[in-house]
């Protein structure tokens, strides 16, 4: 089953797979897999190489790669599920790349999956030093998603090798320094920087925008600010920094 399950998942586009036992998923601060699966016991990972446009000095070229890249994973991910229902009368659960997540106020920027502890328990990687999972072939270069299952399935070989090389390139170039504290990524410090237009930065304009007068309400309306973050609500979190990805030296070629 196995190996059918594989050959169908490459042969959609799909760079590499792994497959875990649902007990070796351990993230210590996202849900309980059974929350999104009662009767969960394997989890499919599916691994997708970023294109290179993802590296380019223009933002809008890289942005774009990271959206076609998301919107590819979803309809994948979404025949992959459909064949794992049909064929073998599976339940499953897709966990996609990004939102919608639950927002708590308990639990600020916390994701409910952690597809990053999902690909090492199923042997696609292991963690660096900018806390990124680093594959085997394709580095930091690569986005994951996973497919929660009822069925049973051989996990894959785990993955023990160091890759990270610990050049400290990461730390170094993170323009918000959420990587100082080894083993820890502070995400707000990362979300001020990288997602300069995110919710936080709405609410901050409004607010001013209520305590402002009409010819400053005028300006406001018409400022690249509110541009970009009424962009960033239609399109989903515009990351802005991908420092910590396109600067590793390990797997780049």
């Amino acid at each position: 089953m196995e190996k059918t399950i594989r050959e169908y998942i490459l042969n959609l586009g799909v760079d590499d797979v792994g497959f875990a036992n649902a007990a070796a998923y351990q993230s210590p601060k996202s849900y309980e897999i059974t929350k999104f699966l009662p009767d969960a016991k394997s989890i499919i990972v599916l691994a997708y190489k970023v294109l290179s446009s993802c590296e380019s000095p223009s933002w809008t070229a890289a942005l774009n790669g990271y959206i076609d890249l998301g919107a590819f994973a979803r309809s994948t991910q979404y025949q992959i599920a459909r064949f794992l229902e049909r064929n073998y009368d599976a339940k499953v659960a897709n966990i996609p790349l990004s939102y919608p997540i639950e927002i708590h106020h308990d639990r600020r920027a916390i994701a409910d999956f952690s597809q990053r502890h999902a690909a090492v328990a199923a042997g696609l990687g292991t963690f660096g030093r900018h806390n990124l999972v680093i594959h085997p072939s394709f580095g930091t270069r690569v986005n994951f998603v996973s497919i929660i299952t009822n069925l049973e399935l051989d996990p894959s070989p785990q993955n023990n090798e160091e890759s990270c090389i610990h050049c400290n390139i990461c730390v170094e170039n993170c323009p918000g320094r959420a990587l100082d504290d080894e083993g820890k990524t502070d995400i707000l410090k990362c979300m001020k920087n990288s997602q300069p237009y995110g919710l936080g930065s709405d609410i901050r304009f409004w607010t001013e925008l209520t305590d402002s007068s009409p010819e400053e309400q005028k300006e406001m309306f018409s400022s690249e600010r509110y541009a970009r973050l009424k962009q960033a609500a239609h399109l989903g979190n515009q990351y802005m920094c991908f420092n910590c990805m396109k600067l590793c030296p390990v797997g780049k070629k």
